[in-house]
């Protein structure tokens, strides 16, 4: 299940940037464009599979175009919950299995509340284009590295901790509108699908992001 959303992940990633690429010599895309173009600040929802839903919180910072119609965006997430009664079912029947355990009744309750968290540095890149009434619209991908982390008072400093404890990578696709109502300040909303070797979820998220005055279209390097 996961390679094949991995493989969709690229393909749609491919296919997403292909399209304002169309036509665009490989010297329309350069380093030198990107700067510090502003800084956006979001609250989502999200519905992870392990634990149960909850709020997300992001920084975003706009980077501007590396291209015609491509921008980069880095962020940071964070989000936190309590793992699924399924999960610790789960846990628990896995640690009954156990050679020093075997023969110890061990069911959910025993493990009392876990909660897992997600720190994530993000790269995304997004396709822009312009549409009806001044809105602003893109799809794109991400890369993503995230740190979890697992606590509990029945877990802490045990080897049950140490598995809830890790960091890695996680690829994201993500579509979203954006309308700048006056200068230097843009509202934006996104949906999003994350998809990590620990967890996966959709989240959706708004925000408003403080751009900095640059000259030219917003949307093409500039930001009024």
């Amino acid at each position: 299940m996961a390679r094949t959303l991995t493989t969709g992940a690229v393909f749609l990633l491919a296919t997403a940037l292909a399209a304002p690429a169309a036509g665009q010599a490989l010297e329309d895309y350069d380093y030198d464009n990107l700067a510090f173009r502003g800084v956006g600040f979001d609250w989502g929802w999200i519905t992870p599979t392990r634990v149960d839903a909850t709020p997300m919180y992001g920084l975003r910072i706009d980077l501007g175009f590396l291209g015609p119609a491509i921008r980069v965006i880095p962020s940071i997430t964070y989000w936190s919950s309590q793992l699924k009664r399924s999960e610790l079912e789960r846990l628990a029947t896995a640690l009954e299995e156990l050679p020093p355990l075997s023969g110890v009744d061990i069911d959910a309750d025993d493990l009392g509340t876990v909660e897992w968290s997600d720190l994530a540095l993000n790269l995304d890149l997004h396709a822009v284009w312009t549409a009806p009434f001044d809105v602003f619209t893109y799809v794109g991908l991400g890369m993503g590295v995230h740190g979890m982390n697992g606590r509990g008072d029945a877990i802490d400093d045990t080897f049950i901790e140490d598995l809830l404890d890790t960091t890695t990578a996680g690829l994201a696709a993500m579509a979203g509108l954006e309308y700048q109502p006056v200068p230097r300040l843009r509202f934006y909303g996104e949906a999003r699908y994350v998809l990590a070797s620990d967890v996966r979820y959709p989240a959706f998220r708004v925000g408003a992001a403080l751009m900095l005055p640059a000259a030219g279209s917003a949307y093409t390097g500039g930001n009024d």
